[in-house]
């Protein structure tokens, strides 16, 4: 096998291959050897057919057989000898092959850069923390309360703002239905907006058995296309009117969580904002390391990488255009300016995965079953009440685990240079923490991840960069 070395440029290699025509011949016979201890051919028994018949007969087969082989194993050579770190699949394209001439082939790769790791200990990073006001814990209390209210049948009542009227419902445009638009025995609550604007002070003063026509308009930005700013009209049938009733914060109200007490159930609650509190410090605090890298290290990235993510982020970008789900600051700027923005985050999140996956790599980081399963659990925990359902979920589901080991091992990542780092700890207000328009630590915009991430060792949503 000859290797000959054809273009080096940045990252980009391209090699020319050559396997002889007597060593092709060779694998050929080898492979017809192979064939010939269990073939069967009419009139022989297995294994004792002519090595002349066999050859005739599975030639093409066995060519095209030793072909990827001599292909795969040459591939590799290249990498091998060469000692190169391919970013994708390595292209190869076959330039000569016929019976009794020499295979030629070209191996064209990008390889990955090198990357000289820095000293994390000259890093410096400002964790900020905040404490948990008690006002805070009464108002989720008081939020826990409203969404477990109970309310009453009230006869010959009126409705009126905070009231839960029973209804059915039918809407059309132009006379005509459309999918989506009917329901029956829907409780609604009058004034908390989750209708289309107009449509619940319509409501306002109706009673039982009463027979409403409402006419609303769609909102020009509805997520429906083809219902957006159009007239429609609702055909409404009152079933009944509901009071609230208010729920009383004590201790049974406690028990009826899963609490032993009010005071229990008053700890439990400011466990779970200092938690929030402490999602949103380690997203400012990675921000700002994420920031402080991409500035320190600078090293070419393969451009087929970059030209991935970037589509991905395009995809996404698309599909939030066709449901009206672009936020304000994508609407107010032109296709070719967000393109651009775009394409700047591509190339950051590339750059951030390949240094991490760099570090990683070097501090011979690795995921254990005891990160796969903390991982899992703090997945649970977004969802209270319903955590054996996250767990059944994950324990029937292996392609979701697998999807957790990117997102972990950058996370670890993440711990071990922050861990090397000096990290000044600052108590700030609860405004403070959440204010994420200040230069170390963006906010990931609606669309974006639900974590802040580098994009590099795992998928991510196009805006958190």
């Amino acid at each position: 096998m000859k290797i000959t070395e054809l273009k080096s440029e940045g990252l980009k290699k391209e090699y020319s291959v050559s396997v002889s025509a007597a060593d092709f011949e060779k694998k050929i016979d080898d492979k017809i050897k192979q064939v010939a201890k269990t073939a069967k051919l009419p009139g022989f028994r297995a294994g004792k057919a002519p090595v002349a018949m066999l050859k005739k007969k599975y030639h093409d087969s066995v060519v095209a057989e030793v072909m990827d082989e001599a292909v795969r194993q040459g591939t590799e050579e290249v990498i091998k000898s060469h000692k190169l770190r391919p970013a994708t699949q390595p292209n190869v394209k076959i330039k000569s092959f016929s019976d009794g001439k020499d295979l030629e082939f070209d191996v064209s790769l990008e390889n990955l850069p090198e990357i000289k790791l820095g000293d994390f200990s000259k890093i410096s990073l400002d964790k900020y923390m905040a404490e948990v006001p008690a006002e805070e814990v009464e108002k989720a209390l008081n939020y826990i309360a409203e969404s477990r209210k109970e309310s009453v049948k009230s006869e010959g009542k009126k409705a009126a703002k905070g009231d839960i009227v029973v209804i059915d419902f039918v809407g059309s445009v132009n006379g005509e239905e459309f999918q989506g638009g009917k329901g029956s025995n829907y409780p609604l609550e009058l004034g908390s907006g989750s209708f289309i604007p107009g449509f619940e002070d319509q409501l306002i003063g109706a009673e039982a058995g009463s027979k409403i026509d409402v006419k609303v308009k769609f909102p020009e930005n509805y997520h429906a296309k083809d219902l957006a700013g159009k007239d429609s009209v609702f055909a409404v049938e009152v079933k009944e009117v509901r009071e609230p009733k208010a729920v009383e914060i004590n201790d049974e109200f406690a028990k009826s969580l899963g609490e032993k007490s009010l005071d229990k159930l008053k700890e439990s609650i400011a466990a779970r904002i200092k938690g929030d509190y402490e999602n949103a410090s380690r997203m400012k605090i990675k921000r700002q390391l994420l920031d402080i890298l991409d500035k320190e290290y600078s090293f070419e990235s393969p451009a087929s990488l970059v030209d991935a993510e970037f589509k991905a982020i395009v995809a996404q970008y698309e599909q939030a255009k066709k449901y009206n789900q672009l936020d304000e600051s994508e609407k107010s700027k032109s296709e070719d300016e967000l393109m651009k923005e775009y394409k700047d985050i591509a190339v950051r999140r590339v750059k951030l995965g390949l240094l991490l996956s760099e570090v990683g790599q070097d501090a011979k980081i690795s995921i254990k079953p005891e990160d796969i399963n903390a991982a899992i659990m703090q997945e649970a925990k977004k969802y209270p009440g319903q955590e054996q359902v996250v767990l059944d979920y994950y324990l029937k589901n292996k392609a979701a685990v697998e999807g957790l080991k990117a997102p972990v091992f950058e996370e670890k990542i993440i711990d071990y240079i922050i861990g090397k780092a000096n990290v000044a700890e600052k108590i700030v207000s609860v405004a403070e923490l959440y204010n994420f328009d200040d230069a170390a630590a963006k906010p990931a915009k609606k669309t974006a991840a639900k974590k802040e991430s580098s994009g590099g060792t795992k998928k991510n949503t196009k805006k958190s960069a």
